[in-house]
């Protein structure tokens, strides 16, 4: 400011006026044109951090991740944050922890000796956590990620909804022996998941059979195993719903192993809409649609409507569940005879 306010041959007070826009109309347009085009021409950049405290903010979020940042599956959840973040011209400060409760601490604690205005929390996938401490003086949004007891307002895929939309539409096809490929753990997708399919087995009136629903790890092997193990049956299902796409891509090679085509055989739905599995198995897999980008913005747009102050404190916590909404292909039709 100093050399611009000597290039201009005028007092720093003036300069200063003017490239903080606090001008008034004792200051002609003249001079103001002359401040501005001795800036540029000396390339002036405003020293953001100052003018934040002198504005008490800084525009800037915090935004906390696991691996999110090196995933390229979740990676539009970033996408999405990072266009909310910027509608309101707010910059993103993005620490990927590798799960490193160390490197975890210090971000916290850096973002916050920076004055960020508030912290998006995000988790690889939906999980409920106990959020790191250290956090407590801004607002903060979990992302992906919810607590026991919704003490922290979250954004989360509506898994539940998710299921129930892609067995509907196996029973809609015709299909009432429905099988269930499921992940082998008890995180809220698998839970939900399976709450959903069992739901809209019983609103069609279809008797439960426990013996349908196979179990193995969450990518492609897991998904050959189980299904390999209910399609081998005397009695198998005409069709599976699959916990995620890398499972369901294990059932495709299952099912050529067996000699069923799909989906003249056996319809198959995914869940996850995989953009580098789903649209490029043979046939084409249906399955849900995980939805990351309106998660990264809802969650960011929550998290700014905490930080304006649109939301009055001491109101409950936002719990949003986001619709995972079913992408029609060709891998379901009505079961053979």
């Amino acid at each position: 400011m100093d050399d611009v306010a000597r290039v201009a041959r005028l007092s720093r007070t003036t300069v200063s006026l003017v490239l903080s826009g606090k001008a008034g109309s004792s200051i002609p347009e003249s001079t103001r044109e002359r401040v501005r085009s001795v800036a540029m021409e000396l390339g002036y950049v405003p020293n953001a951090l100052a003018s934040g405290l002198r504005r008490k903010t800084s525009d800037t979020i915090g935004l906390i991740s696991d691996v999110v940042a090196t995933t390229p599956f979740a990676g539009q959840m970033l996408h999405g944050a990072h266009e909310a973040a910027w509608q309101a011209r707010k910059l993103i400060v993005l620490v990927n922890t590798e799960g490193d409760p160390e490197q975890e601490r210090l971000g916290i604690k850096q973002m916050l000796e920076r004055r960020v205005e508030g912290i998006l929390y995000a988790t690889m996938f939906h999980q409920v956590i106990d959020p790191p401490r250290g956090m407590e003086g801004v607002p903060v949004v979990l992302l992906d990620a919810r607590t026991v007891d919704s003490s922290v307002p979250s954004v989360v895929p509506d898994d539940l909804g998710g299921a129930r939309t892609a067995v509907q539409h196996l029973i809609e096809a015709g299909h009432r022996r429905i099988g269930m490929i499921q992940e082998d753990h008890g995180a809220p997708a698998a839970v939900e998941r399976l709450m959903g399919y069992r739901q809209v087995l019983a609103e069609a009136g279809v008797v439960a059979d426990l013996s349908l629903i196979a179990r193995g790890s969450g990518d492609a092997s897991g998904g050959l195993s189980a299904a390999t193990m209910l399609l081998a049956r005397p009695d198998p299902p005409t069709a599976l719903f699959c916990f995620n796409d890398r499972m369901a891509m294990g059932a495709y090679r299952a099912a050529r192993h067996l000699g069923l085509v799909i989906p003249n055989d056996l319809a198959i739905v995914g869940f996850d809409n995989h953009d580098v599995i789903a649209p490029w198995l043979d046939p084409p897999l249906t399955t849900v649609q995980l939805p990351h980008l309106e998660m990264g913005r809802s969650s960011m747009e929550h998290l700014l409507a905490l930080i304006a102050g649109d939301i009055p404190l001491g109101t409950a916590p936002l719990q949003l569940r986001i619709a995972c909404p079913l992408v029609v292909r060709e891998s379901v039709s009505t079961p053979s005879s």
